[in-house]
């Protein structure tokens, strides 16, 4: 008979405030090959400036020589020191007096892990002698590490058991944000059912769009309402003149770069690109592409949002998992037609 799952919970300490930490070889180092006899393992962080990336974009990473030239595009794209709304600690009502003296600000590294389409839970196929490497974004706090907490589950096969739609109403408003832990939404309700009715003890919850969606992704973060409805907002309507009153050495009308030759290439924006294009290893032509398609369209269909999202299910009392500050979110950048997306949340057991 096969082994039943393994679940694995690990404390980790960054190195930096960015930071790439190989939580395979931490599982190695401190419980041998407890992996080793399973095919697949899911691999999940309870943060919401740290997380995984898709096991393909991983590789293509590791090949050419690791996730720090990724890390540093990414987090180079949102300064430290800007002018975020979320860094206001003064207009954040849910903070005491006591939390706004210690509370980080961190608008950047929460805006860099939406749009680069980090994972909080990302499955892999288990290849126990490679690294797997937890991204982490805001590791510091001043002068102190923070403490990451992030679960691994060893399976054999995944079998889907129950998958469901729901309608989530959304605003008219063109670009909106929909905290889908709200219990007034009831996305993660229906996921605890579903998990009840099954008794699921190790698996995922997905959250996903449905085919018919246009517009719209979905993430898990912190639904923190300046950050959602202020600087998310900015970035979606215009990141490029986002990214110019943030400090970038950019155009004053950052549009006009549009009208540009290959010229264009100077500016900061396009060397981003180009720095994430070398990273993974693509073409000049690719590169190309994607500028071309980047000023072309509105640049919130140039960002990695996701159309799906997973929560774990594990525990020693199973449950759907999720760290403090985690909360799926629904993101679109256009009205829905019919004033509310629909979703399909689905669960899948491991075994």
């Amino acid at each position: 008979m096969a082994a039943q799952p393994v679940e694995i919970e690990l404390t980790l300490t960054p190195r930096a405030r960015v930071d790439a930490i190989d939580v395979a070889g931490k599982v190695r180092a401190e419980h041998g090959d407890a992996l080793a006899g399973f095919p697949r393992a899911a691999w999940c962080s309870f943060h919401t400036t740290a997380g995984y990336l898709d096991q393909g974009l991983a590789a293509r990473l590791a090949a050419s020589g690791g996730p720090g030239s990724f890390l540093r595009t990414v987090h180079g794209l949102f300064p430290a020191d800007g002018d975020y709304r979320h860094d206001r600690l003064a207009e954040r009502r849910e903070l005491s007096d006591a939390q706004r003296r210690v509370e980080p600000r961190n608008a950047d590294s929460h805006l860099a892990f939406i749009v680069s389409g980090m994972k909080s839970c990302a499955l892999y196929r288990n290849r126990p002698a490679e690294p797997v490497f937890l991204l982490e974004l805001d590791g510091m706090n001043g002068a102190a590490a923070r403490t990451r907490r992030t679960r691994v589950v060893g399976y054999h096969r995944e079998e889907e058991v129950e998958r469901v739609t729901i309608d989530v109403p959304v605003s008219r408003h063109p670009i909106d944000s929909v905290n889908l832990a709200d219990p007034r939404v009831g996305v993660l309700d229906a996921a605890e059912r579903m998990r009840e009715r099954h008794d699921v003890e190790k698996g995922v919850v997905s959250i996903a769009l449905t085919g018919g969606e246009r517009d719209a992704g979905v993430t898990v973060n912190e639904f923190e309402t300046l950050l959602m409805r202020h600087d998310l907002r900015e970035v979606l309507e215009d990141p490029l003149r986002f990214l110019a009153r943030q400090g970038r050495r950019m155009l004053a009308e950052p549009r006009a770069i549009a009208a540009k030759s290959w010229g264009y290439a100077k500016y900061d924006a396009v060397q981003l690109l180009n720095e994430v294009i070398d990273a993974l290893g693509l073409s000049e032509s690719a590169v190309e592409r994607l500028i071309a398609r980047l000023m072309a369209v509105p640049a919130a269909r140039a960002l990695r949002l996701k159309r799906a999202v997973r929560l774990l299910v594990a525990g020693a009392e199973p449950a759907v998992v999720r760290g403090t500050y985690q909360s799926p979110i629904l993101i679109q950048w256009q009205p829905a037609r019919r004033r509310a997306r629909t979703l399909e949340i689905s669960l899948t057991r491991f075994r």
